[in-house]
């Protein structure tokens, strides 16, 4: 993204989600910090913001499900993502020996990411859950017995000090963002759709839904379903796919699509994010 412009993200400052908006967009952007994924969709509808990035899964945890909530019913389009490498730090306000540390502090899918080591490495420790990763080590930055765990950001922006880093379980530990605007986004040749469908509740009717990418060799890159709402043990699912909704084979499949579905909602096609 080589454009500056104003962003709205999940807040306060120094979380995952403006780790992964700065990485996106310029430095000569303005970046607003949002209290909660809500408020991140409602700064960029009423044009507060031109831009919004919301974490909406992770590789260990899975989905984020008001995001997920939140995309069927906003009108907004999904113009990027963003994957990104989630690395976690025991994070101080000084120096201080672990034998020594009364709690750990941090957002719950962070402690649950650190189980190991929190369990091999810090095992008389209290485990404190908090809002997020960034709010953690603002609640640790006045104490000399606490540590966070949280991003190297957030340790630069409350000049806190990173104990140890990597402390995750898992390597292959990511979470994908996507970036929400009015606008569509162009082709780039490299790109991916996000849809949201339901189908009728009878026998093969999602079969012959996922039939329509199947005969044309569309590749399918993540479905899920949701609950409907509407009626108990009724679904919606996100179905996300290669190819741009512009393409010849893409705006077939969609046809047909609608066709076999009761509802059909195309989120965005936007170029698709390499692993960072």
């Amino acid at each position: 993204m080589s454009k500056a412009a104003t962003v709205a993200y999940l807040g306060p400052k120094g979380t995952y989600s403006e780790q992964a908006a700065r990485s996106y967009f310029p430095e000569s952007s303005k970046f607003i910090e949002c209290r909660d994924i809500p408020e991140v969709f409602a700064s960029v509808s009423s044009n507060s913001a031109a831009f919004g990035i919301i974490p909406v899964e992770n590789s260990i945890e899975g989905s984020v499900n008001i995001a997920l909530d939140l995309l069927f019913e906003s009108e907004l389009n999904v113009t990027g993502e963003v994957e990104q490498r989630i690395v976690h730090n025991l994070i101080a306000k000084d120096d201080v020996v672990l034998s020594r540390i009364r709690a750990v502090v941090s957002h719950p899918q962070a402690l649950a990411q650190c189980r190991n080591f929190l369990r091999t490495r810090l095992p008389e420790a209290e485990i404190i859950e908090a809002g997020s990763t960034a709010a953690a080590v603002k609640t640790v930055k006045s104490s000399n017995d606490m540590v966070a765990i949280g991003s190297e950001l957030a340790a630069k922006s409350y000049s806190m000090k990173i104990l140890i880093s990597g402390i995750e379980d898992s390597p292959n530990n990511y979470t994908r963002f996507l970036v929400l605007s009015h606008w569509q986004a162009a082709r780039t040749g490299n790109d991916k759709t996000s849809t949201i469908f339901s189908t009728e509740h009878a026998p093969g009717a999602l079969y012959e839904a996922l039939g329509v990418f199947a005969k044309r060799k569309i590749n399918l890159t993540k479905i899920e379903s949701r609950p409907a709402r509407k009626k108990p043990w009724e679904y919606i699912f996100y179905c996300d796919f290669e190819g741009h909704q512009e393409e010849e084979p893409i705006k077939e499949a969609l046809g047909e699509l609608r066709a076999r579905t009761v509802f059909l909602k195309i989120l965005g096609s936007y170029p698709r994010a390499g692993l960072g």
